[in-house]
């Protein structure tokens, strides 16, 4: 089904915005974040849901790839840094580090990056708004994913990654998943003020309930749990989430566990850096990739009984320490030690998640001041591709639930 725009519901959304801008600037306080990240982002917001608003879905079922090894409703992707070897053109490719070969297939990760970009929008222009369109239009693009039988994905990522001639898929595939949070952190928003019905809201559930058993019993799962960079990290934010969302306490207890346990300690050096971050050819956007992720690990898990914003490891690593290293590196790029990325260089940093999230959890008004001077909406797939948490106002809109 697509939405049609109605002009009343376009009016009343308008007016309903200016009613909802009233109240905030009267019942909060000028220097709360959550009143000041509103009135930064919610001109863009509805500008681009007014666009999405009407688009069709697109899932995996809109693309197929010769080469993938798995059928019409199965995710498929390519591994990013692997090439043609130029001694034996026909045979298996060969890796070449950082540099991303734009040959290889990535329509269904694009088709992902957008669903993603779409419901966060439309979910975060709703919470501005109280138009109900915008919430009515997010969830067609899920139906669209999970539900029903002609588009949907299978709950799997089995031949995420592929390289030609040597994997039909790979564990580090798991990674291209992170974009589906915001997706699920929209459903979170949307059950909650009324637009899911029980069987469509169980319908998700067991997609993301059989997405999670995928995850944390395959082999491929099991090796990017330990994976011992960025991909650990990843893997741990998105399976923490989805335990949230599926009601999941044992898988929800192991993602806190693995955060405290082996993310923290084994990942981070004595100042806050990521060392195997640092030895690849992207070590800046690396570094800020994986902080970004280890903030939302701590995001995510952190409740009342569980405070991992506060952990401590036995060496005195904490995520706090993290934004420290990371921070003066945001403010005066031009003191990063190493050598430059050897691509999008220039596109970082942008308005990361770690900055504004951390300055909240952590009562640190520069890093919320650094967040506020980056960019917000950028166009670069890639850059998109990095930042797996692009839409704030659907995850404040939670936090007090």
């Amino acid at each position: 089904m697509k939405f049609q725009r109605h002009p009343m519901k376009t009016i009343r959304g308008t007016i309903l915005l200016m009613v909802g801008c009233m109240i905030l600037a009267c019942s909060s306080t000028e220097n709360d974040p959550k009143t000041q990240v509103y009135a930064i982002l919610q001109d863009s917001v509805l500008s681009m849901a007014h666009t999405w608003v009407d688009e069709v879905p697109k899932t995996v079922t809109s693309y197929s790839c010769a080469r993938s090894s798995g059928g019409l409703h199965d995710f498929y992707s390519e591994g990013d840094y692997w090439w043609p070897d130029s001694t034996d053109l026909e045979g298996p490719y060969v890796r070449r580090d950082g540099l991303t070969n734009p040959n290889n297939f990535t329509a269904h990760r694009e088709a992902l990056l957008r669903f993603s970009e779409i419901v966060g929008t439309l979910t975060s222009a709703y919470l501005i708004s109280k138009d109900p369109l915008y919430a009515e239009a997010a969830l067609n693009h899920c139906n669209a994913w999970f539900l029903d039988e002609r588009t949907r994905m299978n709950p799997h990522l089995l031949y995420a990654q592929a390289i030609k001639g040597r994997h039909s898929g790979r564990g580090i595939g798991i990674i291209d998943g992170i974009h589906f949070m915001e997706v699920v952190q929209s459903l979170i928003v949307l059950e909650h003020y009324g637009f899911i019905d029980g069987e469509s809201m169980a319908g998700y559930r067991k997609w993301f309930s059989e997405f999670l058993t995928w995850l944390t019993t395959h082999p491929y799962g099991k090796d990017e749990m330990v994976h011992p960079n960025n991909h650990g990290t990843c893997w741990n934010m998105q399976v923490g989430l989805y335990a949230v969302f599926t009601k999941n306490d044992r898988i929800l207890s192991l993602c806190r566990e693995n955060y405290k346990n082996n993310l923290l300690p084994n990942q981070m050096a004595d100042d806050g850096s990521f060392p195997l971050e640092l030895e690849r050819t992207k070590p800046y956007g690396y570094s800020l990739f994986n902080l970004d992720a280890m903030v939302m690990n701590c995001w995510i898990l952190s409740d009342t009984s569980h405070d991992l914003w506060a952990y401590t490891t036995d060496t005195h690593k904490t995520i706090a320490l993290g934004l420290e290293f990371m921070a003066p590196f945001i403010e005066h790029k031009n003191k990063w030690p190493l050598a430059p990325d050897v691509m999008y260089w220039e596109q970082w940093p942008v308005a990361h998640p770690s900055l504004l999230f951390g300055a909240i959890a952590l009562h640190k008004p520069d890093y919320f001041d650094l967040w506020k001077r980056e960019s917000h909406f950028y166009d670069i797939f890639e850059v998109k591709r990095n930042v797996p948490i692009r839409n704030p106002l659907i995850w404040l809109a939670t936090a007090d639930l």
